[in-house]
């Protein structure tokens, strides 16, 4: 037999052995700490115990949550209504034309853009001596500071907005681009007009897509970390700080399972938002092949 022909057995493994580097990434950072963090949650001095999962019910927790959930939920929906009609204007577009070109461009650097540096930038515009704040209270009086507004859920929530519709443009773009002529110049032959061919035809082909779109916007901003621990340095009303209280605080000193136990509550509200956006993906992709 030849040497160059073999078996069929490397050709079968070679497509294995490179995916062992992207397994061990797995591993290393989704799987380990998703063990650690669920048997920590059901563990309090090296023994077994409920103790840490009862304090997820207790008022102040429930109450983080509930913020965790009306922020998350409040700024999914607004970005992915803004983003959508900014993506459809996208795709309305050439796709050679300097728009499209400049908004997918933005799109991609601003979805990206979080953490201390975007905390930072709206301090310094919108702070007790914000750019804005000073100019505006300079010129007309309007003292749009107020009691700091900006380092509580409504300024999260503006905050959370400026990278959640740059994030829905690049999610629900590609599903608008899917949209064939075809169904359009068939709806207007068959005598549709615009306005039928959008409500029968284009947006309930589209609503998966931007309902699927609407809950990965939504685990975005539940999971996010380190924007909100820039700018919130008092107080814990969503659930990542409330962990980083659990973790570094004195008040819960000697609770680092319950930060266990909170992670874990994390853990299960996104796996249930990211298998219900894997339906509504599997169901949009039938028409985008």
């Amino acid at each position: 037999m030849s040497p160059l022909r073999g078996d069929g057995v490397g050709h079968r493994l070679t497509p294995s052995l490179a995916l062992v580097p992207f397994y061990g990434y797995l591993t290393i950072f989704l799987l380990i700490p998703t063990i650690t963090v669920v048997v920590g949650a059901f563990q309090e001095d090296g023994q077994f115990s409920l103790v840490n999962i009862e304090a997820l019910f207790a008022p102040v927790t429930l109450r983080t949550l509930r913020n965790s959930m009306l922020l998350s939920g409040s700024t999914a929906l607004i970005g992915a209504v803004a983003g959508a009609v900014l993506a459809w204007l996208v795709s309305s577009a050439p796709a050679t034309s300097t728009f499209r070109r400049a908004i997918t461009s933005m799109a991609g650097v601003l979805a990206q853009f979080g953490g201390v540096t975007l905390a930072f930038a709206f301090i310094a515009t919108l702070g007790f001596s914000g750019v804005v704040t000073e100019l505006l209270r300079s010129t007309i009086g309007v003292d749009i500071f107020g009691r700091g507004w900006l380092f509580d859920i409504p300024g999260l929530a503006l905050v959370y907005t400026y990278f959640q519709i740059p994030l829905m443009v690049i999610v629900f773009l590609p599903a608008l681009e899917g949209l064939r002529p075809q169904w359009r110049e068939a709806a207007l032959n068959l005598g549709a007009t615009p306005r039928q061919y959008w409500l029968q035809v284009g947006i309930p082909i589209l609503t998966p897509a931007f309902l699927g779109s609407t809950l990965l916007l939504f685990a975005n901003a539940f999971a996010a970390y380190a924007t909100a621990a820039a700018l919130v340095s008092q107080g814990n009303p969503i659930i990542p700080l409330l962990i980083r209280a659990g973790l570094t605080s004195e008040v819960l000193l000697g609770r680092q399972n319950l930060a266990f136990a909170l992670a874990f509550e994390m853990i299960v509200v996104v796996a249930i938002v990211m298998t219900a956006y894997a339906l509504l993906v599997r169901r949009t992709s039938r028409w985008l092949r």
